[in-house]
């Protein structure tokens, strides 16, 4: 596994060396969300019986995580390409699985690093409770790994960075945007309750925030289920366009 560490450690160095844009910049960007929206709503809304700031705060962290986990393994490779540098990750015997690894394990990590960081400058504004820590955590590896695995699917595909803000701005942000983040799925009309449960990344917010209150829309048990199942669907996926070398080798 050398391969994998040597390549994990250059995508770790690669994102840290720039930490004030690619950790301080979304943190300060979750910060000011919290700062509007409770400002204006929290004295008037209660959710599931939890204050609307407190009820806010885990979804901040976990839409911070999967965008911060997809931007950086779908920058990271898009970048590679246009330079040419991909070269020097395709020559050294690294099996394709080192490089799916090395690359979401580093996405996971900076998703892990920004939404500690919301975590740690929006706590203070609501009381937060850790009713089921373990879920928490679940929920946040796998979500980042998701993300994580589908930005290098963005990556291999885009030829150049157009290409891939139009993957972030009309597939990731509305993905994470209509998730949950900002409001509870029963307050939607039933016709959107039913479209929200096609998009998975309602199910990670909603079981991360399970582990805080350990309150939910659905039931922790199938948000598991199903981010599990989607983990496992984007990682074969991604792992069949590495091993067949679709857009890096030609």
């Amino acid at each position: 596994m050398t391969g994998f560490r040597t390549l994990l450690y250059k995508e770790v160095l690669r994102f840290w060396k720039v930490g004030f844009q690619t950790v301080a910049a979304p943190v300060l960007t979750a910060l000011l969300y919290l700062l509007i929206f409770s400002h204006v709503l929290d004295r008037h809304v209660l959710v599931h019986g939890v204050p609307y700031t407190a009820f806010l705060i885990p979804g901040l962290v976990m839409m911070s995580l999967v965008q911060n986990a997809f931007a950086n393994s779908s920058s990271s490779l898009i970048q590679s390409k246009i330079t040419g540098s991909v070269v020097f990750v395709l020559l050294p015997p690294i099996s394709y699985l080192e490089f799916f690894l090395a690359y979401v394990v580093a996405a996971v990590l900076r998703g892990l690093m920004v939404g500690a960081g919301v975590l740690l400058v929006t706590a203070w504004f609501a009381p937060l409770s850790f009713v089921a820590p373990l879920w928490i955590i679940a929920f946040a590896v796998l979500g980042g790994g998701i993300l994580g695995a589908f930005g290098m699917i963005a990556g291999i595909w885009a030829d150049k960075f157009d290409q891939l803000a139009g993957f972030q701005n009309f597939l990731i942000l509305p993905l994470t945007m209509l998730s949950g983040v900002f409001y509870s799925l029963h307050s939607l009309p039933a016709f959107w309750q039913g479209v929200s449960h096609f998009n998975p990344v309602f199910y990670m917010i909603d079981g991360f925030r399970y582990g805080f209150f350990g309150v939910s829309d659905v039931a922790p048990e199938s948000s598991l289920a199903v981010v599990a199942i989607s983990f496992l669907a984007v990682s074969a996926a991604t792992l069949a366009m590495l091993r067949s070398g679709y857009k890096l080798r030609s």
